[in-house]
């Protein structure tokens, strides 16, 4: 599919990578609207075509106790009062069939959590909605196999798909991203490197995850080099005390510098 197939999706001419962004969780509509507000006028600057990512639950933790979200139609709202403030598309995650057509109705890209991939009727009820489908890799699977993720949703009589990698499963608590994976997907669907949960260390004795954010840099520059279409960041203005996943968010203040940087190394790639 084409980019400018997303609707409000701009700078879709300008042969940058484009870009998932902004909180793991919706907190509250303050918090929405201020991270978006500084990624919009980023991403205007560098004429990066953005997607606002904000997920209105979190249905997979690792204890009872953690944070799930403020509850799903008032967080679906604030996404939606995000994408008509800024004039910008949305992504969030769907965990049940029944989620597909409720979320549809306020974002423009439904994303398939990794865990979820394999998950036919999950995959099939997104792509019924005509939205675009955002399938993240499982932790678990090769690169090819994602294929058949993306078949399902071309069976369901969508092409809008995406691929997103988000690492792969390295002893027990590591990820690792293995870039080869990158050019192989590439030829199957347009490809996005979630970098930020690349980096994540799950499975930690306390049940919260770990984090690796001093290296989301790294970890982006070697996905712009290889030419990924686009990169999924999370970003917060105070991580450490981020509802869900702050150990390896980006600090919203650091944003622009690596962007800008990630930006020019796109324009010399493009070069050559």
């Amino acid at each position: 599919m084409q980019l400018s197939e997303v609707p409000k999706l701009k700078h879709t001419d300008s042969d940058n990578f484009f870009l998932l962004c902004g909180p793991c969780a919706i907190e509250s509509e303050d918090m929405a609207l201020r991270i978006a507000e500084k990624v919009v006028s980023i991403t205007n600057t560098l004429e990066i075509p953005y997607v606002f990512k904000g997920s209105f639950k979190k249905a997979n933790r690792s204890r009872i106790d953690s944070f799930t979200g403020i509850g799903d139609e008032k967080a679906l709202r604030i996404l939606k009062k995000v994408s008509d403030t800024f004039d910008i598309p949305t992504v969030t995650d769907i965990h049940e069939t029944s989620d597909a057509e409720k979320a549809a109705e306020y974002v423009d890209v439904l994303q398939i959590p990794a865990f979820l991939v394999r998950q036919t009727d999950l995959v099939v009820a997104a792509a019924k909605t005509g939205k675009v489908v955002n399938l993240k890799k499982g932790q678990f699977m090769s690169p090819e196999s994602m294929k058949h993720a993306v078949q399902k949703v071309k069976d369901s009589g969508s092409d809008k798909a995406w691929i997103t990698d988000r690492g792969t499963m390295f002893g027990y608590q590591d990820m690792i991203v293995d870039f080869r994976g990158i050019p192989t997907m590439r030829a199957i669907a347009p490809t996005v490197l979630d970098v930020t949960h690349s980096l994540q260390q799950p499975n930690q004795s306390a049940g919260v995850t770990g984090g690796r954010p001093d290296m989301i840099e790294t970890i982006a520059r070697a996905g712009v080099v290889n030419k990924v279409d686009g990169l999924f960041i999370e970003t917060h203005f105070d991580p450490a005390n981020a509802k869900s996943d702050g150990a390896n968010m980006l600090h919203l203040d650091n944003l622009e510098r690596l962007l800008s940087n990630l930006t020019a190394i796109r324009k010399t790639v493009n070069s050559l």
